[in-house]
C-alpha cells in the first residue's frame, strides 16, 4: 500500500512540472532512455545538469562583478547553459537564458543584464528545489522496491 502512494506521489509531481512548463517534452524523451541496464539514467543527466548548471551560474555572477564585463565570457556561457538546459527540458530556466541573449545582453543594458541574472538565478533555484525532492523520492522508491 505505501508504494502504491509513493508512486502515486511521484507522479503527481511529475504531472505538475509540465502543468507548470518547468519541463518540456525532452525530459519524457530522456526518461524513455531509461531501462533495467540503467534505471537511474535520468537521475544521472541532472546530476550533472545541476553541477555544471551551478558552475555557470557563478562564473557569470563573477563575470558581472567586473568592470567592464566582459560581455562575451558572460554571452559565451549563457549558451552553454542555454544547451545545456534544452537538452534536459528545463523549460522555464531556458526560457530565462533566452530572455537575457535576446533582450538585454545584446542591447548592452548593463543594469538590465544584472536583473535579469538574478531572475536566471531565481528560476533555477526553483527549479533545483522542485527536481531534486521528486529525484529523491524516486530513488528512496526504487530501493524499497527491491528490498
Amino acid at each position: 500500500m505505501e508504494s502504491k502512494h509513493v508512486n502515486q506521489q511521484i507522479a503527481a509531481m511529475r504531472r505538475s512540472f509540465f502543468d507548470e512548463e518547468v519541463l518540456d517534452e525532452k525530459f519524457s524523451q530522456l526518461e524513455q532512455l531509461e531501462g533495467k541496464d540503467n534505471p537511474n539514467f535520468v537521475e544521472e543527466v541532472f546530476t550533472m545538469y545541476f553541477k555544471d548548471s551551478t558552475a555557470f551560474l557563478e562564473t557569470i555572477e563573477e563575470a558581472m562583478k567586473t568592470i567592464p564585463i566582459d560581455s562575451i565570457i558572460v554571452d559565451n556561457i549563457l549558451h552553454q547553459l542555454k544547451g545545456s538546459s534544452a537538452s534536459v527540458g528545463a523549460n522555464k530556466v531556458l526560457k530565462e537564458v533566452n530572455k537575457i541573449t535576446r533582450q538585454v545582453l545584446g542591447k548592452g543594458n548593463l543594469e538590465g543584464t544584472k536583473a535579469s541574472i538574478l531572475k536566471l538565478r531565481k528560476e533555477y533555484d526553483s527549479f533545483k528545489a522542485k527536481l531534486e525532492p521528486y529525484f529523491q523520492l524516486k530513488q528512496a522508491n526504487s530501493v524499497a522496491q527491491v528490498k
